[in-house]
């Protein structure tokens, strides 16, 4: 079950774990963290196992049928065991959005393909380094009467 980090931000454990979603530079987390405490529409969740914080999901939702990942890490020594798949299953399961998105580099489009993902190229949208948009979108129902 993700477990609300917001309160929870000033923790070693919650800062190293948000450092792996974003550009390896100190002043990119400062500023990741200082948007998830001034943005209310910005939520941090977190999954735990053992009482270890294992990772993390960051997302913005606004009430609407649209859900933006901001950020999804696992601590390395717990990857590809699906706790990044869980903590985007369990976003489903608790808000019920028609398009959850996320943008991200190359090296999470795999990730993001493999959970169910839409990945489309947008281009390079800084020197050198291309970015991906990837969509799921709710399947709709196609019974027939």
């Amino acid at each position: 079950m993700l477990i609300n980090l917001k309160s929870r931000i000033e923790e070693p454990e919650v800062q190293e774990l948000l450092s792996y979603s974003v550009f390896p530079d100190p002043d990119h987390l400062k500023r990741a963290l200082k948007q998830y405490v001034e943005q209310d529409e910005l939520h941090l969740a977190g999954y735990e196992a053992e009482e270890q914080l294992i990772g993390l999901i960051g997302y913005e939702y606004t009430g609407t049928s649209v859900i933006t990942i901001q950020h999804i890490a696992v601590l390395p020594e717990n990857r590809l065991k699906n706790y990044g798949r869980g903590m985007i299953s369990q976003l489903l399961e608790k808000y019920n959005p028609d398009t959850l998105m996320a943008e991200t580099e190359l090296d999470a489009v795999e990730f993001y393909r493999n959970t169910g993902f839409v990945v489309y190229s947008l281009g390079e949208l800084y020197p050198g380094v291309e970015r991906f948009r990837c969509v799921l979108e709710k399947e709709e129902d196609t019974d027939e009467e």
